[in-house]
């Protein structure tokens, strides 16, 4: 499995997709389900990077274990990054994973918010179509740009 990708056949590259298949299936069970389960800015870098390792151990163009490990070496710093967050007491979640916004308080839209992270009301509108709500923007007491990228958002009293 350490041949050179200019000397492997197509069944040597797909026994190592196969294997590399496994062996990620079994890198990200050692992350945590939240590993590749939302969009944040944080998991996307991690699933592109990941590609691109795993990548080239299919193809012969890395060392096929060091490349595997890299890949094990990246999820695991993923899993600590997402732990210090978690017990981070200083921002550093805000920075690894972004922070939600406010658009609206009590139903009156923060243009300056909306124009700083690029939302328009009708960006507003199809949130709340989204979520199965026929209500008007102002019927919004709270929405957000939650870190995902999603806008979320909590009705006024009696509003849906």
């Amino acid at each position: 499995m350490g041949t050179d990708g200019d000397t492997l056949t197509w069944w040597q590259m797909a026994i190592r997709a196969a294997v590399v298949f496994v062996a990620a299936l079994i890198i990200i069970r050692l992350g945590n389900r939240r590993t590749f389960g939302k969009n944040s800015a944080f998991d996307i870098v991690l699933g592109i990077i990941y590609g691109s390792i795993l990548s080239r151990a299919i193809t012969g163009n890395s060392p096929f274990w060091p490349t595997l490990a890299a890949a094990l070496a990246l999820v695991l710093l993923h899993r600590l990054v997402a732990l210090v967050s978690f017990y981070s007491n200083f921002g550093f979640g805000d920075f690894a994973k972004g922070k939600r916004s406010k658009l609206a308080d009590d139903g009156k839209l923060d243009h300056d918010a909306m124009e700083s992270q690029k939302i328009t009301g009708e960006d507003l509108r199809e949130a709340m179509r989204e979520s199965g709500s026929e209500g008007k923007l102002e019927d919004m007491q709270a929405p957000y740009l939650e870190r995902s990228g999603k806008i979320s958002s909590i009705m006024k009293s009696g509003k849906s």
